[in-house]
């Protein structure tokens, strides 16, 4: 039975099966009326890099080829029509505000199931937005 009837419900895509499956634990939780908001965060590109610096790459053609890339994903996967938004940054942070900014009851994220030396050594997206994120946070494991 759907308990976020009204609500709106953020799930960070980094293109991984393990975060379309939170995407279809989003949509199974939710109710038809709620607002089910993708987010994929890119990194801050340095200003020495090659595209960068050859003036071939922009913030504006990257974020225009992820939304049209997530667009055709979400489709091939059935999810039809959703609120996609793109950021740059810490994806931690980055989603943690999104949430906040459209006052999400709920962050459904996937963990990909690294081991604690993993986690130690280059972090946890999902540790992150557990621990930054002022809402619940439903965190999905492989």
């Amino acid at each position: 039975m759907p308990w976020l009837a009204e609500k709106t419900v953020v799930v960070p895509i980094d293109f991984s099966d393990d975060a379309f499956a939170a995407l279809s634990t989003a949509r199974e939780v939710a109710h038809e009326s709620t607002a089910l908001h993708v987010l994929h965060v890119l990194p801050i590109l340095e200003p020495a890099e090659p595209g960068i610096m050859w003036h071939t790459v922009d913030d504006a053609g990257r974020r225009q080829h992820a939304t049209e890339a997530l667009g055709e994903e979400l489709a091939k996967r059935g999810f039809g029509e959703l609120t996609v938004a793109i950021r740059f940054g810490d994806p931690g942070h980055e989603i943690a505000d999104y949430a906040e900014e459209v006052k999400a009851a709920l962050v459904v994220v996937s963990s990909h199931g690294r081991s604690s030396w993993q986690r130690l050594l280059i972090g946890s997206v999902a540790d992150r937005v557990v621990r930054l994120a002022r809402c619940p946070v439903l965190l999905i494991r492989r």
